[in-house]
């Protein structure tokens, strides 16, 4: 996955891509259901700096991070891409950590979430062919060497 992070460490930009994938059928209530235009903009957080709704049908509050990993949790959209760039790229949660100034136990609580979900959403059906190719740097733990005598 490609993070273009000169677009994205913008706040609106950086909303827009979050949205885009944490709800791609667009920003709904998780009360009721109801779209966001059945919704008006309620607040704005301190911290994150996200549009927190009040929905008009069921008066419930919701925000971009709502049912997602990062609900209840006090991150800007930035700090949310730039993690999920981290873990994606197997950076060790110390570092993401101190890139974005986050905790390490948050940083960390959040990597195992996020794997925990790419693992939950992996397909158990085996693989279509036959054959299967490995890259052969998981062959051989060491230097290769000749034949041993």
């Amino acid at each position: 996955m490609d993070f273009p992070i000169t677009d994205l460490l913008e706040h609106e930009a950086s909303t827009n891509w979050v949205q885009e994938h944490f709800h791609p059928d667009g920003l709904y209530c998780p009360h009721c259901q109801a779209d966001v235009d059945n919704a008006r903009a309620f607040r704005t957080t301190k911290r994150s700096q996200l549009t927190v709704y009040r929905c008009h049908c069921c008066q419930g509050i919701y925000n971009l991070y709502s049912g997602t990993v990062f609900e209840g949790r006090h991150l800007r959209p930035a700090q949310v891409v730039l993690l999920i760039r981290g873990v994606c790229q197997g950076k060790s949660a110390a570092q993401i950590a101190r890139e974005l100034a986050v905790s390490r136990t948050t940083a960390t609580d959040l990597r195992h979430l996020l794997q925990a979900n790419a693992e939950r959403l992996q397909p158990n059906t085996p693989l279509s062919d036959n054959v299967t190719e490995t890259d052969e740097m998981f062959q051989n733990a060491g230097e290769k060497r000749g034949r041993t005598p």
